[in-house]
């Protein structure tokens, strides 16, 4: 078999750069010269698997991550903005764009980061002409947007793992001397034993709106009655992740480079939801009942004492060196299409503008309560994935105020179905007979599709009085 190439030069070069190395003083530790590395780092010569694992050896660097999902990830975001009417007639194609991501990812992330604040200034513009809200608050929400994105960005260039929170939860375990069999009892136990504050539980009529509330000065932490058991747990290692791990918490957020008081406060909050999962779920004990149970949700659910999309998330952070999990991606997806969030670890790719794809069956899961849907599907560039989704509820407020509802996907490398409980019998014979989809319409290139809402950016549209076809567009 040919040994397989592969070409990372502008990566190797900005990881030598951050490591403050020379080309000689790298390739004095990798054991080849330095007029080969520089060749390596311009693209000139391929980087052959038995170097790639000595890289892997001496830097300690994740080589899948490092080989491939960079450049596929930004290339798959320079698509976006390409395919954008900006540049309808500049004729930027698909090699040019795999060129512009593979030359320099740093660089793809930055054209991507402009286009993204030039499409929050034409939704605002969009906003204000229509008459939807004033000037402020437009202002405020899209701020907000954007934040909330810099911080999945952020969270997700970590592979949604934090060491130093899966070491402090295994450290509050110890502290509090938490009790599986009785986690809320522990938990309010600890609180008040350790912070003296006090948990109270308390009706509807009174909460109205609010789920929990933290009363600094009265030193109680109050709960709505609406909250199912889980989310009552959830809710309590929340609040003692914000007490106890604040200093780790602003370490973090110091270290991510983050502007903006909202994007900072919304990664405090990100970092305390994962505390919270970490906290209910610890690491180790976790992935030895998903190793067990093949990924069974419902059983971990039990097991643990969690809700079914704390599970999902629970199990997107199993990235701890030697001790990994299947990389999984995540969705949240409301019943008008609106996507709340997206988390990718795996090479699947979401769109930043726009909904999901309205072949995929995630959109289904709405008509089927309590059924988990799975299949296969693959992108239009061939890479096919295995996804689990199901429709989950968030608390309402009786009659008056129904429960919100979301369907929550996690999906895999379909090379990796076959750990997963939900695979059993239905792993495909080849890859051509999953359901194939795409990113977004807008996005997506199979032009035979009946399903779509809108035509694809980057193909001209062609207008015929006089032809009705099953796909509602046609183009050239």
């Amino acid at each position: 078999m040919a040994e397989r190439k592969v070409m990372v030069g502008p990566r190797l070069r900005r990881m030598r750069l951050e490591r403050g190395l020379t080309q000689s003083q790298m390739a004095e530790q990798m054991g080849i010269s330095a007029s080969y590395l520089n060749l390596i780092e311009r693209n000139q010569r391929p980087v052959t698997v038995q170097l790639l694992l000595k890289l892997g050896q001496t830097y300690d660097i994740d080589l899948q991550r490092f080989a491939v999902d960079d450049e596929a990830r930004v290339a798959a975001q320079l698509k976006e903005v390409f395919g954008d009417p900006l540049f309808a007639k500049k004729g930027v194609t698909n090699q040019d764009i795999q060129d512009m991501a593979s030359a320099s990812p740093v660089g793809g992330e930055a054209v991507f980061a402009l286009f993204r604040s030039y499409r929050e200034l034409v939704d605002n513009a969009l906003n204000l002409a229509e008459g939807l809200s004033d000037t402020d608050k437009v202002g405020g929400v899209a701020a907000l947007r954007l934040a909330g994105e810099e911080v999945q960005d952020f969270i997700q260039a970590r592979g949604n793992y934090f060491p130093d929170l899966e070491d402090a939860a295994e450290q509050i375990w110890g502290d509090a001397k938490l009790d599986k069999d009785a986690l809320y009892e522990s938990l309010r136990a600890y609180l008040l034993n350790t912070h003296g504050i006090k948990v109270r539980v308390l009706p509807f009529d009174v909460m109205e709106d609010t789920l929990r509330r933290y009363d600094r000065h009265g030193r109680r932490v109050m709960l709505s009655e609406i909250l199912p058991p889980e989310s009552r747990c959830y809710q309590l290692a929340y609040q003692i992740a914000l007490l106890d791990c604040s200093d780790h918490f602003d370490e973090i957020v110091d270290s991510a480079g983050l502007d903006g008081a909202e994007t900072r406060r919304l990664l405090r909050i990100g970092l305390a939801n994962y505390m919270a999962g970490a906290v209910m779920m610890p690491y180790a004990r976790f992935h030895e009942a998903v190793k067990a149970l093949r990924y069974d949700i419902d059983l971990l659910a039990r097991r643990f004492g969690a809700g079914f999309e704390q599970v999902c998330n629970r199990l997107t952070n199993l990235q701890r060196p030697g001790d990994k999990g299947v990389p999984l991606f995540l969705v949240r997806m409301d019943c008008a299409g609106n996507v709340s969030r997206r988390l990718s670890a795996n090479g699947f790719h979401f769109a930043r503008f726009g909904g999901l794809c309205p072949r995929w069956g995630v959109h289904r899961a709405f008509r089927t309560p309590g059924e988990t849907r799975t299949e296969f599907v693959q992108m239009p560039d061939g890479a096919t994935y295995f996804t689990i989704a199901r429709l989950v509820a968030r608390p309402g407020g009786g009659h008056q105020v129904p429960a919100q509802q979301f369907v929550v996907a996690i999906g895999c490398e379909a090379s990796l179905a076959g750990q997963m409980i939900y695979a059993d019998g239905k792993l495909p014979a080849e890859p051509d007979t999953a359901l194939k989809i795409g990113v977004n319409c807008r996005l997506c290139d199979r032009l035979e599709c009946n399903r779509r809402a809108y035509p694809p950016l980057n193909r001209r549209l062609v207008v015929d009085e006089n032809h009705l076809g099953l796909a509602p567009y046609f183009f050239t």
